[in-house]
Parts: structure tokens; C-alpha cells; sequence
């Protein structure tokens, strides 16, 4: 595939050219960026001190701050016409009219009117620019929607701020106004300094705004009114649109609203001061992320304590930066400085979730946040074919020059050699002034005019028209429509670029996946659970769990809804010294659990916010089987097998209940319960244990409230209907402490709750019943990527069963390593077997586990534990050393399985795509365990796919070492490195080895049928790791980008050895990684690319990409609004490359090529007339019929291509994606079919042009026998080269219909109509040398044996040679359209698919479908019946450790803000509770993971051989 090899070094002029072509308009138009700005400092009611102003009173330039207004489109009234013109121009062939246009401006050159020579290129112009502002002027509305979005920023109560912004631009006038000099804002202090008292020079506020008072006394909450600007004293919330904040406003964010700029958190609803966000938008991460407030901010809790002259503050701050997880910032109060990192900031893009309120300070604004940084100018991109054109057009004007230098230089010589002897056809040269070599001169000028159609400029304004039609059929295909919209072209430019593509970019979440986890499969006990069917269409809204459908849950105590619910619209400043207890044990300490507001939140209408307000959706578990077991677990008469079982399942449930950080949040109108978790595995995990009866109740402090069913009677996990009694609450009998091994239960007796009981019940209430158990949470040990799992350490409370219990969770091979030596075997080996079930179907697993833990071991380790938390040195290393100790000898209960559901057809998609030949790259924000999920779950990791992975930071190895290392044991053979282990040249390695060619089969050309092939070999993991049949996936972080970008060795290792994978997944990268990944291959390449995505954060990488597209999903429209194509799934991208794509290259291919044929035809015929004209550059034909050649003769049938063409129907494009290698390796455009159609035309011409010319001038045409005219036989070379390009031009269309057919006769009628008119107009009328032509043009016998014969003759040689390739060497698309037409009932795709694939369709299978591993290792692997879905194996080359992959994915926040808050409260309790005595508990208490006493009885004999009963 040559366009993918790396690129070689060119010739100085081919240089020159590229940089020519590689000129980019929007440079000069944007500002030129010369740093990341300047370090700023923030005031806050005080006034900017006196240096930084200047001698004039202004404030220096370097202390005005960018606008918050962000605008991605290109053009304003003031640039449109100079930077449309530039970019038009960036075309030869506009050069090249423009010149000639000039040139007939002067008298001595003028053929016809200067204005009518010069209107077609203004037309061209015209069109081409209408069409671009019309692009641009839908940016500027969605640029306008986002910036009018509205936020709550501080007013009234003289408040003001002082800090100085650059000045927003006008509607569609930007670029041409000062950035600085606005007049100074001063704080003016009243004589008794206590509060802000106004500006010297204030802007007047709207004569009527929206605005919010905190207190509840005067103004109602949760609602703004119009009121007049004078009574608006008091410091009051105003609502105000995102291009006016200012830096240094403080603003006031709501729970799912956007935040309009990097904000520093002041204050929050939450007593710890604690916000979530969601910043998918940022990073590709679903999971909840935790911020905290500044702790010298956090008394700022309303507008009046921000406006107060006593909250004097500055912030000083770094200058803005690209690194999204880095700050250098302090807040100074007084003397005394705070330091500021990260999580203490909200950034632009990222949207507030489970959190009422956040007071911040605004830090940076527009062009200077992290997220608009890390996105670039919107570019001008230009396609390839026209990318390809320019060179072919510049050989077309090098040929012109060299006709128009013959012309010269002949005519010169000519003169010079015959006008002494006085050669009557140079008249006039006895002149004084005439001069033979001046008028060789003007000759090579009026060749440039004669020959100027070489260079057609129709062509341009025709590709625009065709490609215009182009987008409208991508608008209007139904197939591409998803719930009533439309796929959208937003750059007509652009379409043939669609059917090149090699490689493709995509995001992951919101563009794969559908941002939602569903539980769908567990493995408990050794028994496997596959879920019901129909369980996804259950809870499409919000509901209660399942055990209380029909039923009231529990709900709040009516006293406390108005205070701790306050609705969306205000918020009440929280008074610190107001008791925890206070509050709602159900929102205590935690923002996560507050409910959700009962009132409808006033909309700030940026995309992202109206995608925020949907109801969210709630998936819940449903397994008949299951169900069925657990009704029968809480029978008393069970036999010893049940009863094990029934301990597994009520350990397995109680596990996912307790082991997580999620909180309960009750809705008070459905009174449903929802969980809030930052990770959605864990909301699914907990709500799939809720829906099985384990229902999770909240927390009080560090008591966790569980509700089991085996405290209740009647079916579990069904509601019942209305009118039947709901559920008691059954009484249990105390156990033995051996006599479940430690599965909790309940106590407590029957009380009736819902509707039936009287007043509201709580969960106090529900505790008094004995309903509800209570578990003290002692430690968490926290979740991260090196641990790969999480535990907590729990005492159950208000019982006689006290003993200590650890739950684990985590991923499969840190689990089974810690298991107790011995125990349960035979369950290790059924869950593992379940486990490569479960990963085989995509789905993220987690296995988990249990330990009792006795006293005294606890009461040491926690002694440890302590130290290791308080240590100052190695405190990470020491804290996982300890916690390591205590995770040992577990008990396995069982496994889990999570989808990530994907979108509609994104398997399909992808294996479409990667059969197609397209090397596809996943780039995701997500974990490295997340993004090697999804490429299982998408096809992109196929199950026998090897897996590499590099891994860059703190890595064992240096990311050179590990890509060196790879390649040496992957593939070794492949020309990367010599044999010393050192890298080659890339450009003197073979180029199919750069590609895996050589390795890709070890079958002959042509014995590969055109088919998917599954070849059903597999192995089992161990030493063969990296020989399997599926072909090598690398995975690589971002710190591994990071290094590897920084040197141009590594980045030229990393290329290449990604070229030789058929697949890349990249994690933890930012923005910016991502298009430095297109550059990389764009650049290193030259290869097509496509970026995919619908995030902010996959805005540079649209922008990098030559073709980007946007889906308009949840992440909001940031990705639609730089985008080249737009839909809402990413299915559709299927047909828009292999249908679409296909179809506009082809068309466009084509259509170029017939276009610079035709035209040679016609300059053919002109520059054989220049032999018998003395090399004078006259005409041949009357002038109409050259100058209506483009516009009426000959523009129908390539048209007709452009707009009706196709090699292929659509339902075969779909079938048999393999045919889009012909567009990808450029099959239909490039040189080689350049200079073959260029070379029909001439010899055409000269067919044309001597075998019409020979006749009329041996023997006279006329039948009075007087000589012919010259219009007399050039009329006929006109009539024949019309219809030869109209005829020839249908010979190259492959499908004909009645457009085609109206196409190619339109320009033989007309041109036949108009000689026959135009021949009767008299002299009278106007001037013309053809009057009369019609009495010597028709009836002479060498007019109707003229045409024929040479329209025969012209077109036989191409008609022979379609005839012998599609009889003898026919290519697919040949033989599919033969079957089609022939076999209209064949089932083609599914002939390719399956067996009797078609054999004629003989082809080499692309390179990035195949394997390159060693083929004598899989040639000697034995067939095996089935797929082994262990097969897959994954090499961490940081570490060398190989492993099998089980799909384990788990994702969370690492080390965030709530994870650090719930460690310093437990560490607090501990260190109050050293002081204190320690409790004895008497060794004959129970297991508090203990069984029901129902089953106590059947127990004796039983034993699990699961656990170890001791």
C-alpha cells in the first residue's frame, strides 16, 4: 500500500512544491501564539495594584485576559473575502486564469469583451465562496448557542471586578478591534472600609435582568424575577450569558449544569465542601470525579459573603497550560498563602453531578481554558483527489508552456526566415516598428490564450456543484437517519475523501459506548447466572428496586424535606456550626446522596445541559433461575447441597452490598432509591445486588444500613400486585458461628411497610423492625490501577455476631493468588471458566471474595496499618505492603460480568471496517484495563488477538527498551532493526515488510478467496504467548505517547511498530495527545485519516484528521460543530465510507479524469492546426464552438458521472467491504491514469483532426469544385470531437440510466441544433464568418463518413480494452456486478461471509487483517471444534509478565477527593478511638457473615467444600 509506507526524502523542487501545497491560509488570519501566556494574578474586591498599569493609566497587555467568548469558525465580514480569496487561489489553475484574464485586459491580446472573459472565473469564485460562507455561517450560530448560554454570576451590592478582559467580538466582526485599553474598574472603599462601594467608571446593567437572592426571607427560592436595575442593591445571583463572564467573577453552578470556564471552588452544598463532576468530556472517563473547595474560601457561602470588603483575597496563578491534570496556583488572604492544585478546579467541558450548588471564582476564560487550549483553529482542509490535482494541473500549465514557447519560437524563425522574400501572409511587416522577435513574443502570449482550455476552469465550479449534490445524497439517505435526523455534511469539500480512508480515529465513551453499565451475567458459587433476555428492556426511566415495585418505599420524615431539600433555583447558606446530626443520615458527609431536586432547573441551554436533564436510566437484573434460588434460599427445609449454595449466594450478594463507596439517594416523589457512585461499575454492581433483594440503604457516618430478603417471606426480586398485602419482615434464628461460614442475615420482626402502614416509615424506624442491618466500616483499602482491587473491613453492630470481616473485589488473577492454599479448587477452575466465557462476550469482570478476620490479627495489622497511613517516607509503597498482609486466604464466592453497552452495530461496524482494510485506533481517557475491554467488546481485539502493551512514567523499562523489546520478540523479521537490535532505515526496508506483507499469508497471490475468515485455530496461553492466529493489538498510555512524541527516534519506533499491528488502542491520553496520534501517522505516512468523536476532547483530534466527524450524542455538540460530517451513531460511519465514500471518489475520480480528456481533445485539435498556420496560435473552429466547448458542448456527461455513476449498488458496497480497497489504495486517481487518459486525447486529436482534414483538402468537398473553407471542414472536426468526448465519456460511466443517457446526448443535439441556426444568421444582425456554412456542411458526403469513422476509430482502442478486462482479467467489482445483473437472487454478502465464498473474487487479504506472528508456530497448533475464548494472551512489555485476559475492567477515581475524605474520617475515628479501651468480644460470637437460622438445622452434616470450616 504505497500511500502508507514511511515517506521518503524529496527533490528540492519536490519540496518546494510541498510547501507550496502544505500552506496553510488560516496562519494568517489567527493570532500567532507566541507562548502559553503570561502568570496571572487575580484580585478580588481590592483594586490592581499601580504596576500594572501604564504611564497613561491603561492596564499593560499582559494583564488583560482573554475573552470567555470561544469561536470555531473561520471567516468574518472583515476576513471573508481576502481569506476565501487566498484560499481559492491556493489552486494553479485560478492563478492561471486570473493571469490570462489580465492579459486580454490590454488591447493588443483582447479576443472578446475583458468583462466577459473575466465573469467565468468571478463566477467560479462566487460559488465556491457561497458555498464556504454558508459552511461558516452555521459555525457562527452554534458558536452563538454555546456562548449565550447563561451562568449565575455575582451582582448588585456595589460589587465589581476589578480585573481587565479583552474585548468580545461583535456577531461576525472579530479580529479587527483592540484586545486591551478598556477603561479602568477601581474598588472605591466607604469611609468606614467595611463593604465594596461602587467603580469610577461601572458599564450600566440591563434595564431588566434576572436575578436570585440566597435568603429565603424576601425572595421565594428557586426562582428568578424581572426586576428593575435600582432595585438591585442588594448582592443577588444574576443571570448572565458565558462570553460576558469575566475573570475574577464568582458564579454559581448547579447540580448537572455545565461549568463556563476554569472555575476555583470557593464553596460547596456539601458539609465537607466536596463536588462531583463529570468530565467524559475532558478525558473520555464516565466515572464521577471529586473536587474540594479552597479551605480558606470555604466560609464564602452567598453572594453577600463574596461581596463583603472583608473577603479581600488574590489568586495567583500559572500562565495558562495544556496539561489538564496539572496547576501551579495560591490563594493569598492577608499574609498568609494556600496552596491551589487541580482538584480545587473545575475546568471548562467537565459538568457538575450530584452536588446542589458550587460557588467558584472564575481563574481562566476562553481561549486560555484547558480544554479550548488543547483544541486548535478551525482548519482549511482540502481533499485529496484535489490535493492530487494540483500537480496535474501545473504538468497541464508546463505543457501549455512549452505549445505557447513553440508557437513563439516557430513563428519567430518563420518571420525572420520569410519575410524578406515578402511572404504574403505577413502583412504588414515592411512596418518600421514591426519587429519579428517582439512578435514572437506576442505570439507565445496569444498561444497561452488560444490553449488557455488546457486548464479548465469549468472543472473546478463543476467538482463544487457535483460535490454540493454529493452532500445532499448523504443528507437525504434514509438508511443513514436516526430517530428523524440526519447524516450532515458540514464541508462539501470533502466527499471523495470518504472512500480513501486507511486509517480511523475514534473515541471511546459516547462514541462506542452508550455511557451506561448494565450487569448482565455472575458466576456464584460454581453456577453461572446468564440474566433473562428481555432484562434490558426493563427500566427505561427511573424506578424504584424492583423488590418495592407496587410498593411505597420508605420515605423521608415530612419535617425534614423543606430543609434539606432545597429546590434547583437557590441555595441556603449552611451554617458550619450546625451539627452533622442534623442532617439526614441519608446526605450526610457526602455530596453523592443529595436527592434530587423536585423542581425543574432553569435550563443554561449549552448542549451539554439539555443532555443533563434527561431522565436517566436505570437498568435492572432479572434471572429466573436466580430468583428461583434465592426463593429458595430463605426456606427452612433445605438439603446440604441448597444450603451451601444458599451461603454463596447470600455471601456473593451481601459483598456487592457492602464492598464499594456508593451512596443511596431516595427520590421523593417515586420514593425510589438510586445510587450515586464515581465509578457506574459500581452503581450497576450495587443495583444488580438491590434488585436481587440486597438493598443497599445509605450511611451514617461510618455505619452502612443493609437490607436483606432473607429477613423477608414471599418471592425475591418480584413485586407484587396492587391490593395483595406487601411483605413482612420474617423473624430469623441465631446460628452457629460455623455454620455459614459468615454470611450476614437479618433480625428483627415483622412489621408492614408501604402504603398499608401508618405515617411515613424511615430507616430508623425500619432498624427498630429489625429489617435492617447495620455494619460498622472500619478500613477501606482502596481501589488503584496497580492493586487492581478493593476491600473494606467490616463489624457487624446491635447484635451478638461481632466478629470482623473483609470483602474483596478485584480482578481475577489478584484474587486467585490470594485465595486460602486448598480450599475450593474445583470452584477456582469452574469460575475461571466462566470468567473466559464472560470476557469472550466483551463483558468487564470482577471477581470477589471474603475473609473472616479475627480479633487480634485485626487489632495488629490495624496498629500497622495506622503507621503506614502516618509514615512520611515511601508512605504508598508502605500503606499497599500492609494492606497486602491482610488480603490473604479469602474465600472465592464468585464473579461478575458488566457490559459497557455499546452503540447500536458497533461490532459490526468495526469488523466492516477492519475488513475493509482500515487500520483502526482507539483512543480513550479511560484506564488501560477499560480501553482493552472495549477492544474486545468491539471486534477490535478479536479473541485470539495478541496484545501488546507499552506502558510509559514510572515503568519497570524505558519506553525505547520496550519497544525494541517487542519488536525483537514479535517481529523479528521484520526489517525494524538489524541484527545487532538497532533500528533500520525505514527507507531502505523492504515496504511490504513495513506493512507485515510478507508475513501476512504464506498463501499465493490470488488463492485468497474475497471472504471473512475464521480460521478456528487456537491455543492455550503459556509459553506460545504472541504466536496466536488473531494478529498483535498494541496497547500504549499516555505516558508512553509522551515519551515516545519527544524524540523523533522514538516516535519513528513506535510507527513502525504500530504499522505492522492491525489495531491500536491508546488510554490516559488528553486532547492533545490525540491529534498529535493523527500527526503522527498523517505526517509519518501520508496516509488518509478519519477522527470520530463527540466530546470537546475530541476536538483537536477532528481538526488534525483530514476528514472529521461528530456525533451528536450526550457529550453535547462541541465535536458536531468542528466536525466535516455529522451523525448520531456511529454505525452510520459504516455507509459513509464504503457506500458513499466509495461512490463520490469513484464519481469524483472519474469525472476529473474524463474532464482533462476532453479538453485535450479539443487543444489537440487546435495545436494540429498550428502545423498549416504558420505557428501563428490562430483558432480552428469559429470561436462560439471553443468557447461554449466547457459550457454546453461537452459539461452534461461528466456531470452525469460526477452526480449518476456507480461501479457498485449500495447493497454490494455493504456486503462486501473488502471492495473499498480500491478507493483506499487509490485505485481510480493518481498519475499513471492521468497521463493514460491525457494520451487517448491526443491521439484522439490527431484521429480527429488529420483523417477530416486529408480529405477536404486532396480532393474539394463541393460539387461547383471550388476550394473549401476553413469553417467548412473545421465545423466537422467540431461535430466529431463533441461527440467523441460525449461518447467516450458514456464508455467510462458504469451504470447507465435515463440521466446518464440525457447527459451524454445532450452536447451532440445542442451542438447539431446551434450550427444549424447559427449558420442562417445574416451578417446583418452581427458579425459572423459562418453564414451559410449549412449549404457546403450538410450535404457533402465527408460530413456523414467523417463522424462515424473517426468517432469509430477514437473510440475503439479504449472499447477493446474494457472488452478484454472484463472477459479475461476481470477485477471484483466486474465480476460482483456480473453476478448482480445476471443473478439478481444471489446472495452475494452471504456468500462472502460464509462457505461457497466466490472464488472467482481472488485477492491478497489486506495486511491489517491479518496475523503476523510466526506462521510455523500456528501452522503446527492443532484445529480445534471450537474458539477458545483464553486464546488471547497480553504482553506487558514494562513489567514482561504475560498473563491471560479474563476481561477484568473496573474503573474508579484514584486517589480523589471523597476516597481521601472517608480515609481521613476513618483515620480520625481511629485515632480517637487509641485512647480508648479496647472492646473484648467473647469467642463464642458468630460469623457476621453468618447463616439464617432457618438453616441452621439442615447444616450439620453439610459441608461446602468451598470453605474451610473451622
Amino acid at each position: 500500500m504505497p500511500p502508507s509506507r514511511i515517506r521518503k526524502p524529496k527533490s528540492r523542487f519536490a519540496g518546494w512544491y510541498d510547501k507550496f501545497a502544505a500552506f496553510k491560509v488560516e496562519d494568517l488570519f489567527s493570532k500567532k501564539k507566541t507562548g502559553p501566556g503570561n502568570a496571572r494574578t487575580i484580585y478580588i474586591n481590592q483594586n490592581l495594584p499601580e504596576d500594572f498599569h501604564d504611564e497613561k493609566g491603561k492596564v499593560l497587555p499582559e494583564h488583560v485576559y482573554s475573552t470567555n467568548q470561544v469561536i470555531t469558525s473561520k471567516y468574518t465580514i472583515v476576513t471573508f473575502l481576502p481569506r476565501n480569496l487566498l484560499e481559492q487561489f491556493r489552486r494553479v489553475a485560478n492563478i492561471f486564469f486570473l493571469f490570462i484574464d489580465i492579459l486580454q485586459f490590454f488591447p493588443k491580446f483582447s479576443t472578446i469583451s475583458p468583462g466577459l472573459v473575466i465573469l467565468p472565473l468571478l463566477i467560479v469564485l462566487a460559488i465556491t465562496g457561497l458555498k464556504d460562507g454558508y459552511e461558516d455561517i452555521k459555525r457562527h450560530q452554534s458558536d452563538k448557542k454555546v456562548n449565550n448560554s447563561q451562568v449565575r454570576v455575582i451582582g448588585g451590592g456595589d460589587f465589581v471586578n476589578p480585573n481587565i478582559m479583552q474585548r468580545k467580538s461583535k456577531t461576525f466582526v472579530r479580529g479587527a478591534i483592540r484586545n486591551y485599553g478598556q477603561r479602568i474598574k477601581k474598588v472605591k472603599v466607604r469611609p468606614k472600609g467595611e463593604e465594596l462601594a461602587g467603580v469610577t467608571s461601572s458599564i450600566p446593567d440591563e434595564p431588566t435582568q434576572q436575578i436570585e437572592y440566597d435568603d429565603q426571607g424576601e425572595e421565594r427560592r428557586g426562582f428568578f424575577h424581572p426586576v428593575q436595575t435600582n432595585a438591585s442593591e442588594r448582592p443577588h445571583w444574576k443571570k448572565m450569558a458565558w462570553e460576558d463572564l469575566t475573570v475574577g467573577d464568582f458564579v454559581k453552578i448547579l447540580d448537572n449544569e455545565p461549568v463556563p470556564a476554569d472555575v476555583l471552588i470557593c464553596s460547596t452544598s456539601e458539609e465537607e465542601n466536596e463536588a462531583f463532576v463529570e468530565t467524559k468530556n475532558l478525558d473520555g472517563e464516565t466515572n464521577l470525579k471529586s473536587r474540594n473547595a479552597v479551605p480558606a474560601l470555604t466560609h464564602l457561602r452567598s453572594t453577600k459573603d463574596c461581596a463583603s470588603s472583608h473577603n479581600v483575597f488574590h489568586i495567583e496563578a500559572d500562565r495558562p497550560d495544556t496539561n489538564m491534570f496539572k496547576l501551579n496556583a495560591a490563594v493569598v488572604v492577608g499574609t498568609d498563602k494556600f496552596p491551589v492544585e487541580m482538584p480545587m478546579v473545575l475546568l471548562r467541558g467537565t459538568v457538575l453531578r450530584n452536588t446542589k450548588w458550587v460557588i467558584g471564582v472564575v481563574m481562566y476564560t476562553g481561549q486560555e481554558t484547558r480544554i479550548v487550549m488543547n483544541s486548535g483553529v478551525t482548519p482549511s482542509k482540502r481533499s485529496k483527489v484535489e490535493r492530487l490535482m494540483n500537480p496535474q494541473v501545473f504538468i497541464n500549465l508546463l505543457l501549455l508552456l512549452l505549445m505557447a514557447v513553440a508557437c513563439g519560437i516557430v513563428e519567430a524563425i518563420l518571420e525572420h526566415r520569410d519575410s524578406p522574400e515578402g511572404a504574403p501572409w505577413f502583412y504588414g511587416d515592411n512596418r518600421s516598428g514591426d519587429n519579428p522577435s517582439i512578435n514572437g513574443l506576442v505570439t507565445f502570449f496569444f498561444a497561452l490564450i488560444t490553449f488557455q482550455n488546457i486548464i479548465p476552469i469549468s472543472l473546478y465550479i463543476s467538482i463544487e456543484f457535483v460535490r454540493t449534490c454529493q452532500a445532499a445524497f448523504i443528507y437525504f439517505d434514509s438508511e443513514m437517519f436516526y430517530k428523524g435526523v440526519p447524516t450532515i455534511a458540514r464541508s462539501w469539500n470533502l466527499s471523495d475523501d470518504l472512500g480513501q480512508i486507511e486509517y480511523i480515529f475514534s473515541d471511546k465513551t459516547g462514541t462506542l459506548t452508550q455511557n451506561s453499565m448494565v450487569f448482565r451475567k455472575c458466576s456464584i458459587g460454581g453456577k453461572a447466572y446468564h440474566g433473562d433476555e428481555n432484562m434490558s428492556e426493563i427500566g427505561h426511566e427511573l424506578t424504584e428496586s424492583p423488590i418495592y415495585e407496587n410498593q411505597s418505599p420508605p420515605q423521608r420524615e415530612p419535617e425534614n424535606r423543606a430543609s434539606d431539600i432545597p429546590s434547583s433555583g437557590s441555595s441556603t447558606a449552611v451554617d458550619p456550626s450546625r451539627p452533622s446530626g442534623a442532617r439526614n443520615s441519608r446526605d450526610n458527609a457526602n455530596p453523592a446522596i443529595v436527592l434530587h431536586d423536585t423542581e425543574k432547573q432553569d435550563s443554561t441551554d449549552p448542549e451539554e445541559h439539555n443532555a443533563a436533564q434527561k431522565p436517566k436510566i436505570i437498568h435492572h437484573f432479572r434471572d429466573a433461575d436466580l430468583t428461583q434460588d434465592l426463593q429458595a434460599a430463605v426456606q427452612a427445609d433445605l438439603d446440604p447441597a441448597d444450603a451451601a449454595h444458599a451461603r454463596n449466594l447470600n455471601g456473593f450478594f451481601t459483598v456487592l452490598s457492602l464492598c464499594h463507596t456508593a451512596l443511596a439517594s431516595v427520590d421523593l416523589e417515586t420514593g425510589a432509591i438510586e445510587y450515586k457512585a464515581q465509578s457506574p461499575d459500581e452503581a450497576a454492581l450495587v443495583q444488580a445486588a438491590a434488585d436481587m433483594g440486597f438493598v443497599f440503604r445509605g450511611r451514617e457516618k461510618e455505619v452502612l444500613l443493609l437490607q436483606t430478603p432473607f429477613g423477608t417471606q414471599g418471592p425475591i426480586g418480584e413485586g407484587r400486585a396492587p391490593g395483595h398485602e406487601h411483605p413482612h419482615i420474617a423473624p430469623s434464628v441465631p446460628l452457629t458461628p460455623n455454620s455459614m461460614g459468615g454470611v450476614p442475615t437479618g433480625t428483627g420482626t415483622g412489621k408492614h411497610i408501604g402504603p398499608g402502614a401508618e405515617g411515613d416509615v424511615t430507616s430508623g424506624d425500619l432498624y427498630d423492625q429489625g429489617t435492617l442491618e447495620r455494619y460498622e466500616l472500619l478500613n477501606i483499602l482502596e481501589f488503584t490501577s496497580a492493586r487492581k482491587r478493593m476491600s473494606v473491613i467490616l463489624r457487624k453492630l446491635d447484635s451478638d455476631d461481632g466478629r470482623l470481616f473483609l470483602l474483596c473485589k478485584g480482578a481475577d488473577n489478584v484474587i486467585f493468588e490470594r485465595l486460602k492454599e486448598g480450599s475450593g479448587e474445583e470452584l477456582k477452575k469452574v469460575t475461571e471458566t466462566h470468567l473466559a466465557e464472560f470476557a469472550g462476550g466483551g463483558l468487564r469482570t470482577l471477581t470477589l471474595a471474603y475473609k473472616v478476620v479475627g480479633e487480634a490479627e485485626y487489632a495488629s495489622w490495624s496498629e500497622r496499618y495506622h503507621e503506614a497511613t502516618v509514615a512520611r517516607e515511601d508512605r504508598e509503597a508502605k500503606i499497599e505492603a500492609v494492606s497486602d498482609e491482610i488480603e490473604h486466604d479469602l474465600r472465592l464466592l464468585g464473579a461478575t460480568a458488566i457490559e459497557d453497552r455499546l452503540q447500536d452495530g458497533v461490532p459490526e461496524t468495526i469488523a466492516d471496517l477492519k475488513a475493509a482494510g482500515i487500520k483502526i485506533w482507539v483512543a480513550t481517557g479511560d484506564k488501560l484495563e477499560t480501553a482493552i475491554a472495549i477492544g474486545h467488546s468491539t471486534n477490535l481485539i478479536s479473541p485470539e488477538s495478541n496484545i501488546i502493551v507499552i506502558r510509559g512514567g514510572n515503568s519497570c523499562k524505558p519506553v525505547r527498551d520496550q519497544i525494541i523489546g517487542a519488536i525483537e520478540e514479535f517481529f523479528p523479521d521484520s526489517g525494524i532493526l538489524d541484527e545487532h537490535g538497532q533500528p533500520t532505515d525505514p527507507l531502505v526496508a523492504q515496504p511490504g515488510v513495513l506493512e507485515g506483507g510478507h508475513m501476512a499469508s504464506t498463501a499465493e497471490e490470488g488463492d485468497v478467496p474475497l471472504r471473512r475468515v475464521n480460521t478456528g485455530v487456537s491455543s492455550i496461553v503459556g509459553p506460545g504467548n504472541g504466536e496466536r492466529p488473531g494478529g498483535f493489538v498494541l496497547v500504549v498510555d499516555g505516558s508512553c505517547l509522551t515519551d515516545a512524541l519527544a524524540d523523533e527516534d522514538r516516535k519513528l519506533l513506535l510507527l513502525r511498530l504500530a504499522m505492522v499491528c492491525e489495531g491500536v488502542i491508546c488510554c490516559r491520553v488528553s486532547p492533545l495527545q490525540k491529534a498529535l496520534m493523527v500527526k503522527l501517522v498523517k505526517d509519518g505516512l501520508g496516509a488518509m485519516t478519519l477522527a470520530i468523536g463527540d466530546g470537546a476532547n475530541d476536538v483537536s483530534m477532528i481538526q488534525a484528521a483530514d476528514i472529521g466527524v461528530g456525533i451528536s450524542g450526550e457529550e453535547g455538540l462541541q465535536a458536531v460543530n468542528s466536525s466535516d460530517y455529522a451523525f448520531a451513531q456511529f454505525r452510520f460511519l459504516k455507509r459513509l465510507l464504503l457506500v458513499h465514500g466509495h461512490w463520490s471518489y469513484a464519481r469524483n475520480s472519474t469525472m476529473i479524469l474524463n474532464f482533462f480528456y476532453k479538453n485535450i481533445v479539443c487543444i489537440g485539435v487546435l495545436w494540429w492546426f498550428q502545423i498549416y498556420c504558420g505557428w501563428s496560435s490562430n483558432y480552428v473552429f469559429e470561436y462560439t464552438y471553443l468557447l461554449f466547448w466547457n459550457s454546453f458542448w461537452t459539461i452534461a456527461p461528466v456531470i452525469g458521472i460526477g452526480l449518476f455513476d456507480r461501479f457498485a449498488d449500495d447493497h454490494i458496497l455493504m456486503a462486501v467491504p473488502e471492495l473499498y480497497y480500491f478507493g483506499r489504495e487509490g485505485k481510480w486517481f493518481g498519475m499513471g491514469q492521468f497521463v493514460v487518459y491525457m494520451l487517448d486525447g491526443v491521439v484522439q486529436s490527431a484521429i480527429i483532426y488529420f483523417l477530416i482534414m486529408y480529405p477536404y483538402w486532396t480532393t474539394t468537398a463541393r460539387v461547383d469544385g471550388w476550394q473549401v473553407g476553413q469553417y467548412e471542414f473545421s465545423t466537422v472536426m467540431a461535430f466529431s470531437a463533441v461527440f467523441t468526448a460525449n461518447f467516450f465519456n458514456g464508455l467510462n460511466t458504469s451504470a447507465w440510466t435515463a440521466w446518464v443517457l440525457f447527459a451524454v446526448m445532450f452536447g451532440n443535439i445542442f451542438v447539431w441544433v446551434y450550427t444549424a441556426i447559427y449558420d442562417l444568421v445574416a451578417p446583418g444582425w452581427f458579425a459572423t464568418p459562418v453564414y451559410g456554412n449549412n449549404r457546403y456542411l450538410f450535404p457533402s458526403a465527408y460530413f456523414w463518413l467523417g463522424l462515424p469513422i473517426t468517432i469509430a476509430l477514437c473510440l475503439l482502442p479504449r472499447y477493446l480494452y474494457k472488452a478484454w478486462k472484463t472477459g479475461y482479467h476481470p477485477d471484483d467489482i466486474d465480476i460482483l456486478r456480473y453476478i448482480s445483473k445476471n443473478e439478481p437472487d444471489r446472495n452475494i454478502g452471504l456468500e462472502a461471509k460464509m462457505g461457497n465464498p466466490l472464488a472467482a473474487l481472488k485477492r491478497p487479504a489486506a495486511s491489517s487483517r491479518t496475523s503476523h506472528a510466526r506462521t510455523e508456530s500456528i501452522a503446527s497448533m492443532p484445529a480445534r471444534p471450537s474458539m477458545d475464548y483464553r486464546s488471547a494472551s497480553r504482553t506487558d512489555m514494562a513489567t514482561g509478565l504475560r498473563s491471560v485476559h479474563r476481561g477484568f475492567d473496573f474503573s474508579t477515581e484514584e486517589g480523589g477527593v471523597a476516597m481521601q475524605r472517608i480515609q481521613t474520617n476513618l483515620s480520625e475515628r481511629r485515632m480517637s478511638s487509641r485512647n480508648l479501651a479496647t472492646q473484648t468480644h467473647e469467642p463464642t460470637r458468630r460469623s457476621l457473615l453468618s447463616t439464617p437460622r432457618f438453616l441452621r438445622r439442615k447444616l450439620s452434616g453439610a459441608k461446602d467444600p468451598s470453605v474451610d470450616h473451622r
